[in-house]
């Protein structure tokens, strides 16, 4: 215990500069009086870190200290060089040259056991070259001009300030401020699909956290029930979690589950033809029966179109 705290404290030193005995006693719930047996037992141990008395003192670290590879324990070490392993797969040559620094001063070689690649099957550089571009406006607080597929209309131009990348359920998303909309926004990478850095700068504000006010709204919203035939469960185990999934005796499956009702969800329901069955709510079905209606007279009077004049004749 007084080893992993240790190296908390370190770590929190190295982040807040110089803080005072009575602070690190309440951060690690423990009394003053063993934090100053812990700071003898850093400098003992040979760590460069002293206290200074009187009305600006504190404990701080020497400024020149670094972690030494020691201070990591080889699976710390793994993970650092994984992490950045990931980042190297969008192609920026900063972390190449920091995966290789830090394999050297940890003298652990890393084995190449597994590829990340951001594109999508057919494209080579693109989303690589999309994703490390917001990678870098989100670092250097940069404005960046896109053009994006929304759900509802065609392709929009739009003044974003990307605020952090998320990889949620299988996609990248980038998180940011709009300046068209004036206010907060979640754009799927994939719908961008051109995007230009500024120069423009902006003021990094923190993304809003709407989970609790999600969470509270989805409480009064009645869950999606989907039966799905048995020859779709390749893909029913590549969207939903196994557990909204249940086996029925034929072999069906039908998950429950809170899903937007937007058109998303329609057009996603439609993907499936007619593998899909909506149990409930009836409203949904009956959406996706109308359009599912549409798109068949609008195809059937196209096909009534193409047939050529003389077989038309024949039938008659």
């Amino acid at each position: 215990m007084q080893e992993s705290r240790l190296f908390k404290i370190i770590y929190y030193l190295l982040n807040r500069g110089q803080v005072t005995a009575s602070e690190l006693a309440e951060k690690f719930e423990v009394s003053v009086r063993t934090i100053y047996r812990d700071i003898d037992a850093l400098s003992g141990a040979g760590i460069p870190v002293y206290a200074e008395t009187g009305r600006n003192g504190g404990i701080s670290l020497l400024d020149s200290f670094v972690l030494d590879r020691t201070i990591l324990s080889e699976k710390e070490r793994a993970d650092i060089l994984a992490a950045l392993q990931s980042l190297s797969a969008t192609g920026n040559a900063c972390d190449r040259a920091t995966l290789d620094k830090l394999s050297a001063l940890f003298r652990t070689p890393f084995d190449n056991w597994y590829e990340v690649d951001f594109s999508r099957w057919g494209e080579i550089t693109r989303d690589n070259e999309k994703f490390e571009t917001l990678r870098r406006a989100v670092i250097c607080h940069k404005c960046v001009r896109i053009s994006y597929v929304g759900a509802y209309k065609a392709e929009s131009s739009r003044k974003i300030h990307p605020l952090k990348l998320l990889y949620k359920s299988r996609s990248w998303y980038v998180k940011a401020y709009c300046a068209e909309k004036k206010d907060f926004r979640l754009f799927k990478l994939s719908r961008i699909i051109r995007w230009e850095l500024l120069e423009e700068e902006f003021i990094s504000v923190p993304y809003p956290d709407f989970s609790e006010e999600e969470n509270v709204s989805g409480k009064d919203i009645p869950p999606v029930v989907l039966r799905f035939a048995r020859e779709a469960a390749y893909r029913v185990y590549d969207e939903f979690d196994i557990n909204n999934i249940e086996e029925q005796e034929n072999g069906d499956l039908q998950v429950t589950a809170h899903m937007p009702r937007d058109a998303w969800l329609t057009g996603f329901l439609l993907s499936f033809g007619a593998l899909v069955q909506v149990v409930s709510p009836a409203d949904l079905r009956d959406i996706l029966a109308a359009q599912a209606r549409e798109i068949y007279e609008k195809n059937r009077a196209e096909a009534k179109q193409e047939v050529p004049a003389g077989k038309s004749a024949q039938r008659a």
